[in-house]
Parts: C-alpha cells; sequence; structure tokens
C-alpha cells in the first residue's frame, strides 16, 4: 500500500520539480542535434525517436526550454556544437578526450560497448588484442571510434553512419563493429545478421552542450533529467522500447572512470 501511494505520488513529484526549475531557463533556444543510430536516436516517417530523444524533449519541457531538434552525421554534429553557443549533442559517450571539451547533462543511459561479428563468422575473438589483428570498422566521430584509437587500434575503417558499417559488416567488408550492448540488441530484433565477439568495458551516455552555454540552462537541464530519473519515468521511457532500463546505478558511475 506504501508503495501505491508512491507511485501515485511520482508525477506530482515531478511536475513540483518542473515548476521550481522552468524559470531558470525560461526563454532559452537550443539546438539538440543527434544522429541516426537506434535504439537511442533515430528518424521514423520524417519524425525524430529514441529512449534518449524521449529523455531531451522531457528535460526541455520541464526546463521550460525552446528548442529545435536535428539529425544529421555525427562528425557533423560534434563539430557544430562545438563551435555554437546554443547548441547540444546527443547521445554522447563521456570519455576522458570529450571531457573538457563539453558540459555535460547526464546520464540519458549507462551500457556496456560490445564487438560484433557477421552471424556465422568463424572469427574468435577474446581480447582486445584479438580484435587489434581484424579488419574494424566504426563511425567518424562516433565513440566507438574514439574507444578504439585510445586502445590501439590503428587502421580503422570508418563511415558516416552506423547502418553503413552494419552493411560492410554483414557483407564481409569489415570482421568486427563495436556498439553498444543495447543498439546490438536492437540491431538483432530488426533483423541483423551479426553477433558477438567480445564484451568491453561500460559507458555513460550523456546530452553534451557548448561550453559557453549559459551555466544556469546547464542546471536546470540537470535538474530535470535527475528528476526523470528519481522518479522512474527513465526507467518508463526505456520499457516502451522494449529495452532493460539504466536504472538508478548510473548515479553511481563517473564519466571518465
Amino acid at each position: 500500500m506504501v508503495r501505491m501511494g508512491r507511485l501515485l505520488l511520482l508525477p506530482f513529484l515531478v511536475a513540483a520539480i518542473a515548476a521550481t526549475i522552468a524559470p531558470a531557463a525560461r526563454g532559452a533556444d537550443i539546438t539538440f542535434v543527434t544522429e541516426e543510430y537506434a535504439p537511442y536516436n533515430y528518424s521514423e516517417g520524417g519524425v525524430i525517436k529514441g529512449i534518449a530523444v524521449d529523455q531531451v524533449h522531457r528535460i526541455a519541457a520541464m526546463a521550460g526550454i525552446t528548442y529545435r531538434m536535428e539529425i544529421m552525421p555525427w562528425a557533423r554534429a560534434l563539430m557544430l556544437v562545438e563551435r555554437q553557443t546554443d547548441h547540444c549533442v546527443f547521445t554522447t559517450g563521456h570519455n576522458s578526450e570529450r571531457h573538457a571539451r563539453f558540459r555535460w547533462v547526464e546520464p540519458l543511459l549507462v551500457d556496456t560497448m560490445v564487438m560484433v561479428k557477421r552471424r556465422g563468422s568463424s572469427i574468435e575473438v577474446k581480447t582486445l588484442e584479438d580484435a587489434r589483428r581484424l579488419r574494424v570498422g566504426a563511425q567518424r566521430g562516433d565513440f566507438a571510434f574514439d574507444f578504439l584509437k585510445v586502445r590501439g587500434f590503428g587502421d580503422i575503417d570508418l563511415a558516416t553512419e552506423i547502418a553503413i558499417t552494419l552493411g560492410k559488416l554483414e557483407n564481409d567488408r569489415i570482421d568486427l563493429m563495436p556498439t553498444s550492448l543495447k543498439t546490438y540488441e536492437k540491431l538483432v530484433s530488426e533483423g541483423a545478421a551479426i553477433e558477438t565477439a567480445l564484451l568491453m568495458d561500460g559507458q555513460i551516455y550523456s546530452l553534451a552542450c557548448n561550453l559557453d552555454m549559459a551555466s544556469e540552462t546547464v542546471a536546470a537541464m540537470q535538474t530535470a533529467l535527475d528528476a526523470l530519473i528519481e522518479s522512474g519515468e527513465q526507467d518508463a521511457i526505456f520499457a516502451r522500447y522494449g529495452l532493460p532500463p539504466t536504472g538508478k546505478t548510473g548515479r553511481s558511475l563517473t564519466a571518465t572512470e
């Protein structure tokens, strides 16, 4: 009975928090940019949707922010946000190389990285050293690319979008492709002919904003995201897409671990 009462109070809690933070950011006009990377952010029938997209819509609404959203190649999105003040990019892996380049609102999710191979491939990968000997593909400017470079991968086959990298993998033009575990699960559910080759590190994914964005705007968005997490609404968004939630465990991680 107590638990039911708490659940009934959650919508009122979120509304109350939104009422207190919205004035701080009211009047802000932000451009959120993202890429085609299901299930976090993708376009369908001309509509941008996904787990991270739904969260960003709610964050903006709760923080009283006026905004627009665009979808574009990832490398272009990152470059645009570094150059334009009122811009944020998502869903952005928060690593040590990017840490000082943006202001962060997080976590939109916490996920595990996985190296995948073509279904039925005889390739066996037990370590990253094994993977470095093979043909590996990634997206230009994507966290997966940064992940590979930091770990000593040299000749990486680059593409502008994950769909292109996936096509290369399925057509045996590359041997391996790094992605998040949740994205892998989404691709498999859609019929992609791939399977796991190697599980790797966990990662925090975030909303990354231009360094000159107003502190009160960033703070309002972070407060809104915190409310989504505490109320369970973030978990509900994951559930709508048929995926297990990130949960509050993400709050105990640091982005550069």
